[in-house]
């Protein structure tokens, strides 16, 4: 049986940490936990070549399977994980590591976010998607998918009852948040040293060039034909087919399993559609959350 590898290790101490600080006063133990999950993000981050950066929801998953899809098949490499920070781990000649983060437990470790610094010379790619459909994806997730620590630690709310229009509008997880998360990256991408930001809905649009795009940031020279393989296997259906399989297979990881088989809102891969949150909406209620985001989201991006 191999040993453990260094990540592992510390993900299961993280994980410790995380049921033994739920005895601790609650600022203490959110504050020590977080600090923790600070440090394992830092570590990975000094141990990679590049980095994918998103708020929850916006397309890492996705994402991540291109790129593992296409750099296993270019350099022969066999894994049984698609999700894992160490797929290449065995560092061959040629394949970087990538460390994808959500950007939100640096500060807790470094004590500062100022991403100029955090990130430095790192290659860097921030991946964005339209906040209304990131933050009605936020709501399926935190519903079905989101263990009750996790809600914890990151302020999620609590109530189980929470409505979808509350939780999309809310400063606690909806959309004041994830607008505060995008402005503040559009105010720090002059600094950045090497810096690209993907649209998800140009990826929807064109997954071939905008891959190809992420790909030749990262020093990757992609055939056509490699883009093509990494496209069909990254298919919403595939992936889908993935989770299914998942769930009945013992040891998968969770993050590519559903929350429960029989309920599509609880997969991982869920719908991928461009502008579907306002099939959960009024109209009227459409209308306000527009103006909400013309006036309070940061032009750069294109979101109207």
């Amino acid at each position: 049986m191999p040993l453990p590898n260094a990540f592992d290790l510390r993900t299961g101490l993280r994980q410790l940490v995380s049921h033994g600080s739920v005895v601790l006063p609650r600022g203490t133990g959110i504050r020590f936990e977080r600090w923790i999950r600070g440090y394992e993000e830092t570590r990975k981050r000094d141990a990679a070549d590049g980095a994918i950066v998103s708020f929850g929801k916006s397309g890492r998953t996705w994402v991540r399977v291109l790129v593992w899809r296409y750099l296993s098949k270019k350099h022969g490499y066999a894994s049984d994980s698609i999700s894992g920070f160490d797929e290449f781990r065995d560092r061959r000649p040629g394949v970087p590591v990538l460390y994808f983060t959500h950007d939100n437990y640096l500060k807790d470790f470094l004590g500062h976010d100022r991403k100029a610094e955090v990130y430095g010379a790192l290659p860097t790619v921030l991946l964005v998607r339209d906040p209304r459909d990131t933050a009605v994806s936020q709501f399926f997730q935190w519903k079905h998918r989101m263990v009750a620590r996790k809600k914890v630690i990151n302020d999620y709310p609590l109530a189980d009852d929470t409505s979808l229009h509350d939780f999309i509008t809310g400063g606690q997880a909806g959309l004041p948040k994830i607008i505060a998360f995008m402005n503040d990256w559009a105010e720090a991408a002059q600094k950045m040293q090497k810096f690209l930001v993907v649209r998800y809905e140009d990826l929807r649009a064109d997954t071939r060039t905008e891959l190809r795009r992420v790909l030749e940031f990262f020093g990757q020279h992609p055939t056509d034909a490699e883009l093509d393989d990494a496209v069909t296997f990254a298919s919403i259906d595939n992936m889908r087919r993935m989770e299914i399989e998942n769930a009945a297979k013992a040891g998968a990881q969770r993050s590519m399993r559903p929350g429960n088989a029989d309920d599509p809102s609880s997969f991982k891969v869920r719908r991928g559609k461009v502008g579907g949150w306002t099939d959960y909406v009024t109209e009227e209620q459409a209308e306000a959350i527009d103006l909400l985001v013309a006036a309070t989201l940061s032009p750069v991006y294109g979101y109207k």
